[in-house]
């Protein structure tokens, strides 16, 4: 045995020599050799395996790494690697001197050349794993970093017994010791960047990897492959993206990351570099190579079209394990590790805790991040930027959030199995928000709560707004502090020309999202905490919050309150919020769930926005369900009594608002509109809007306040018996409004209400549509005798005196006295006949000028104009006072007496007068003169009786 195993005499190589290599070195001049690289491979081997064969003991292992030192110096030394290597040295490498270090680098570069001998590449892959379990193997790197290793303390007399010299832990010491600002000399970290890269290149050279993640290798990763494409694989493994992994693969694969650092010099990744060069090139190019911030910048570039598909995932991949240790990210550590000492209590780059472990800091920095100044201890301006940084990455992709991908998990596969596009996920768990697990909730609203504070933390709706933002919201934008005005920005600005469609679908899903929960909206919160404890407690959704807020604001403002329980900056904000929500139906849940149905039946090819679906509601309200109809009504009572929260309205009238109403309390703006409807630059698109009001109001007087409040009294004390019908959700198609005009004609209405109804009986006389009960009974007549005047763009009263003129033609009682009440009410006052007051115009300015108007006065001065041959009136009006005497004569004779007071008019302009007199007379005296001959009825008592 000894005579060709000559090395193995020593005991101290006994339990290798004995088992591995008797039996595997042939007998030949240089078997010497072949021993030393066969007493390395076991001791390679049993790194390498779980439950290795063949033990080596420590001092066998301790004496094959000093011999491993001791030939590390120069090439020749290492018979083994210099025979194996000789031929492929010549041919690559035949300038390079004989430094071990220099002839490693330069035949592993050559390594993966088809021509390079196998023999070379184990034999360098062997001395490469030796030097990970010592690092002074490497002669070059023992030599660089002699003195910064005695300086930072990192050499042998002070490693930790268990961990022995290994290259793990020289470099995580010295990357402390850089991390900390201390400074190591440049050839020692040249040294330090090779072996990283080297670590990063081969998982083979990591025991550690290939003892957890053997499985894992040969089920996803297809065997061995070495540029660092096997660990990158593992990576993907460990997204979930390939299948599942072990805890002890993904703990190794944390530690290598960490031990190689590739987060502070990108080039150490060499798959990654490898990907990224042309995005690098372009995209980064201002960045120095091997700046850290090489990662942030492609990090900014995802998703985007400078983005190639393979350095993505290569990004995401590394992201991944960087994500989840914040000294990883060595900005982050940089600018935030005074804080994180001061605030989290952290430890050293390379010492860990069980308190506070990598993955907490983070958590730790970012509820710093967003504190007050009167909640004290906040964040440096450097470490919040990097944190918010931070923020919009991980918002890219929910792997690389790691607390929200552990709680999530489960929901996740659950219900957003589907989403697999970019940033789908995350708005797949906001709108299944409610039907999450507990601790996904709190970690999904947690995050929605820090979005509506600082909305750039969604990087990708960010980049889809820029143009918006760059054109009207730029100010805010430059703020170092959001604090929710950019999110506001973009809602007032969403449906602007240079709004992009995903841009409008992002701002319109965090406006839906935010109805979840009020403290989704940063700005309401913060101005209206107080109150909602106080007035809303137990209120979670904002809907709710806006409807107790709104409803006791409201309430104190009917009833004069001396002080309003609402404070003054929650109303402020709470009008935002009432405006916003006005302008999607989807924002008003309430309203959104009782109409679904009919949307889809009606209304399925409307978009949403602008209010649009709740405008084709209002158009097609008799054909809704009863549930959206009596929503819709109380929707019109809410807008009518406050015309700014009429979105569409607002919308179309904009410019007029400005023009004719710029000092109008917002509550009288619909009033303002409609006195300045007929001037002659009133747009004609809110001219048309303004009437489609008009026509609602007219409906029910519930929709029109200043007429309820007008005819308070009126409308009790003459039209009773219709309010006992009425519902409180369902209109009464102008039956009360109706009852008014009658009064209006007998001239018993109050001032202020007769004020009221001579501007809606003046209104509705010029357009018909305004007159819901004409337009209800008279709907044939119209079609059928006055189609040609219905179809005028402009409504001037043809249709009303269509229906005069064709009166004898009218066999529909119901349309009949329609047309009798408007004969009725234009006799009471000349300005609610429209073509009777145009035809008569010159003549009441000649003849009447000196009498007031209203009560009939100005038609009684006509009429007895009319009649005085003294006077001569203008054609056009002659014949039209001439029509309506006969029209109102032909009233007299058909129009039912609705009244003791109608029925003696009647009577005393009937022709058979006297007779119908004499026959009352008579009736009369016979009731008298019976009552003398029969005498009473009841029978006599005495007086006792009486007095009792």
């Amino acid at each position: 045995e000894a005579k060709y195993l000559n090395l193995t005499t020593d005991p101290k190589f006994e339990s290798v020599a004995r088992e591995v290599c008797k039996s595997t070195i042939a007998e030949d001049a240089h078997s010497q050799g072949e021993v030393v690289a066969c007493l390395e491979k076991g001791l390679v081997k049993e790194a390498e395996e779980t439950d290795p064969r063949i033990q080596v003991s420590d001092q066998c292992k301790k004496a094959i790494l000093r011999v491993a030192e001791l030939s590390s110096d120069d090439f020749h030394l290492d018979r083994h690697l210099y025979f194996a290597c000789r031929d492929d040295r010549e041919r690559f490498c035949e300038n390079v001197t004989a430094d071990l270090a220099l002839c490693h680098q330069c035949t592993e570069t050559h390594s993966a050349i088809p021509m390079c001998l196998l023999q070379c590449r184990d034999a360098l892959t062997t001395r490469q794993k030796l030097i990970a379990q010592d690092y002074k193997v490497s002669y070059s790197l023992a030599k660089s970093c002699k003195s910064d290793l005695k300086k930072y303390r990192c050499n042998v007399e002070n490693l930790p017994r268990s961990r022995e010299a290994r290259l793990s832990y020289l470099l995580m010491c010295l990357e402390s010791a850089v991390h900390r600002g201390r400074q190591v000399s440049s050839e020692c970290q040249g040294e330090m960047l090779d072996y990283r890269r080297m670590l990063m290149e081969d998982f083979s050279l990591s025991p550690e990897i290939i003892l957890s993640c053997r499985g894992e290798i040969e089920h996803h990763c297809s065997g061995l492959h070495r540029k660092g494409r096997t660990l990158h694989c593992l990576m993907k493994v460990v997204r979930g993206e390939k299948g599942n992994v072990g805890l002890n693969c993904q703990q190794a694969l944390q530690t290598l990351i960490q031990e190689t650092d590739p987060g502070a010099d990108y080039r150490i990744d060499r798959a990654l570099n490898e990907a990224c060069e042309s995005v690098i090139q372009t995209a980064c190019k201002h960045i120095r190579s091997g700046d850290p911030m090489i990662l942030s910048c492609l990090m900014e570039h995802l998703y985007t079209e400078k983005m190639v598909e393979d350095c993505e995932h290569r990004l995401l991949e590394l992201q991944y394990f960087i994500s989840r240790d914040w000294k990883l990210d060595t900005v982050l550590y940089r600018k935030c590790q005074g804080d994180a000492s001061r605030l989290c209590h952290t430890h050293g780059w390379n010492e860990t805790s069980e308190l506070m472990p990598p993955g907490a800091v983070f958590s730790c920095l970012y509820r710093h991040a967003y504190r007050t100044e009167e909640q004290g201890r906040r964040l440096s301006r450097e470490c919040r930027a990097e944190v918010q940084r931070i923020l919009h990455q991980r918002a890219m992709d929910v792997k690389l959030d790691p607390a929200l991908q552990d709680k999530c998990m489960i929901d996740l596969g659950k219900w957003c199995s589907e989403k697999t596009e970019t940033g789908q996920e995350l708005e797949c768990l906001q709108d299944h928000l409610d039907d999450l697990v507990s601790e996904c909730r709190d970690i999904v609203g947690n995050l929605t709560e820090l979005e509506s504070e600082d909305i750039q933390i969604e990087a990708l709706l960010m980049r889809a707004c820029e143009p918006i933002i760059q054109t009207f919201c730029h100010e805010v934008a430059d703020n170092q502090i959001d604090s929710g005005d950019l999110m506001e920005c973009l809602i007032q600005n969403k449906h602007q020309k240079e709004m992009n469609e995903k841009c409008a679908i992002g701002v319109t899903h965090f406006q839906l999202v935010q109805m979840k929960d009020f403290r989704f909206s940063y700005k309401f919160k913060m101005a209206c905490k107080e109150d909602v404890l106080k007035l809303c407690p137990n209120i979670k959704k904002k809907v709710d919050v806006v409807i107790c807020l709104s409803t006791t604001v409201r309430n104190d403002t009917l009833q004069d309150a001396k002080e309003h329980r609402v404070s003054l900056k929650c109303r402020k904000q709470l009008r935002v919020e009432e405006l916003e929500m006005t302008e999607d139906i989807r924002l008003e849940p309430e309203l959104y769930e009782a109409c679904k149905s009919d949307i889809k039946n009606y209304c399925q090819n409307v978009p949403y926005g602008n209010a649009q679906i709740i405008e084709c509601l209002k158009e097609i309200k008799k054909q809704l369900s009863t549930r959206c109809h009596q929503k819709v009504f109380k929707l019109q009572e809410t807008e009518m009594m406050d015309p700014e929260l009429d979105y569409t309205l607002m919308r179309v009238c904009k410019q007029m608002i400005k023009r004719f109403c710029p000092e109008a309390d917002s509550k009288n703006m619909l009033q303002c509109l409609k006195q300045n409807k007929n001037s002659e630059v009133m747009d004609p698109k809110c001219k048309q809007m303004i009437t489609k009001r008009q026509i609602t109001q007219n409906t029910d007087y519930r929709l029109n306040p200043v007429l309820r409040k007008a005819c308070k009294a009126d409308i009790p004390k003459f039209c009773q018996n219709i309010l006992n019908r009425a519902k409180d959700d369902t209109e009464l198609e102008g039956q009360v409004i109706s009852c008014l005009k009658l009064k209006y004609a007998d001239q018993r209405l109050s001032p202020d209400c007769e004020d009221q109804i001579r501007v809606i009986i003046q209104e509705s006389a010029l357009d018909y549509r305004l007159d819901p009960q004409l337009q209800m009974h008279c709907s044939e007549e119209i079609s059928s005798l006055c189609a040609e005047e219905a179809a005028a763009q402009e409504q001037t009263g043809q249709v009303e005196e269509c229906l005069k003129v064709n009166l004898l033609k009218i066999k529909t009682e119901m349309c009949k006295k329609e047309v009798l009440n408007m004969l009725k009410e234009s006799k009471a006052d000349i300005f609610v006949d429209p073509v009777l007051h145009t035809a008569c115009a010159l003549d009441i300015k000649h003849h009447c000028a000196a009498i007031p108007p209203g009560r009939g006065r100005q038609m009684s001065c006509l009429m007895e104009a009319l009649e005085d041959k003294r006077v001569r009136l203008q054609p056009e009006c002659k014949k039209r006072l001439n029509d309506r005497i006969e029209m109102w004569s032909y009233a007299a004779k058909v129009a039912p007496a609705e009244g003791f007071s109608d029925l003696a008019m009647q009577v005393m302009t009937s022709p058979s007068k006297n007779y119908i007199l004499s026959v009352i007379t008579v009736g009369i005296c016979v009731l008298f003169l019976i009552g003398l001959m029969c005498g009473r009825i009841t029978k006599r008592v005495t007086r006792e009786l009486k007095d009792r």
